[in-house]
């Protein structure tokens, strides 16, 4: 049985659990606002690299949810660590948003989004800028080249007002019909973030939650990392996907307002 109120450390999903695209969920700032009065720690964590966390420090602040950069955990973040352990000194060929290549150049590594022979590593995201001569580049490189292949995340969709719109992973699917290659996947649901969370801020896993709307990335994640999971129904999951679904989450909710209120209760 799963105490909410014995959860002292929140690792919240961003799009699908607190909002939808640009529509807030009405009840995500109250449940902001009462964890925070009552001592919990909340981290966003989200597997959307296609954005840097100053950039959604200023959406979530156009939103209305006042949030500071460590108040995030991402995979572009966690993606960098992984990097920094294993290929810390290669020549990277990143497929990524301009934000993603930025926080990879920030953290010292040698990036690149053109062409190259001496490329030597590849790096893939959630790429809104995505372009035809990108794919052509990744298969010619994936093709002639033995060298490391990372993905910042596995998501086939990523969810908008409308739908939803191709993801990471969905681009990783169409490179290996033309490469015969699949990426190591870094973020959701691996359990590097929710790892890097609990390492960083102290929490034991027992008293640390991962909250989100996918089965496949936020609850696997917190079952690998052995953290409380809750799924949320407010995004891409359906009953019929949980039926089916292999892997189950500890609780279900209608949504976040739902927690809201057993939280209040």
């Amino acid at each position: 049985m799963l105490d909410l109120k014995k959860i002292n450390l929140w690792l919240l999903d961003m799009d699908g659990t607190l909002y939808l695209g640009d529509r807030l969920f009405p009840f995500t700032i109250p449940l902001l606002t009462l964890l925070k009065e009552r001592g919990k720690k909340y981290l966003f964590m989200t597997n959307n690299s296609s954005k840097s966390v100053a950039d959604y420090v200023k959406k979530l602040a156009r939103l209305g949810i006042p949030a500071q950069e460590s108040d995030f955990i991402n995979s572009s973040m966690a993606t960098a660590y992984y990097l920094e352990k294993h290929y810390k000194d290669r020549f990277m060929y990143v497929q990524g948003t301009r934000s993603l290549k930025d926080a990879l150049r920030a953290r010292g590594f040698r990036v690149t989004d053109v062409y190259s022979e001496d490329v030597n590593c590849v790096v893939t995201g959630f790429d809104t800028e995505l372009t035809f001569q990108k794919l052509e580049d990744l298969s010619r490189i994936l093709l002639t080249k033995e060298i490391p292949y990372i993905a910042t995340n596995p998501d086939l969709v990523c969810p908008t007002e409308f739908g939803s719109v191709p993801d990471c992973g969905s681009v990783s699917e169409m490179l290996y019909n033309s490469t015969g290659r699949r990426p190591k996947f870094i973020g959701k649901p691996a359990p590097l973030m929710p790892q890097l969370a609990m390492e960083t801020w102290g929490y034991a896993p027992e008293e640390t939650i991962v909250i989100g709307d996918r089965i496949y990335t936020d609850i696997k994640s917190g079952l690998n990392a052995g953290t409380r999971t809750a799924l949320v129904m407010s995004g891409e999951t359906t009953p019929e996907i949980l039926a089916a679904s292999p892997d189950k989450p500890e609780a279900v909710y209608r949504d976040c307002g739902e927690i809201l209120e057993l939280l209040k209760a």
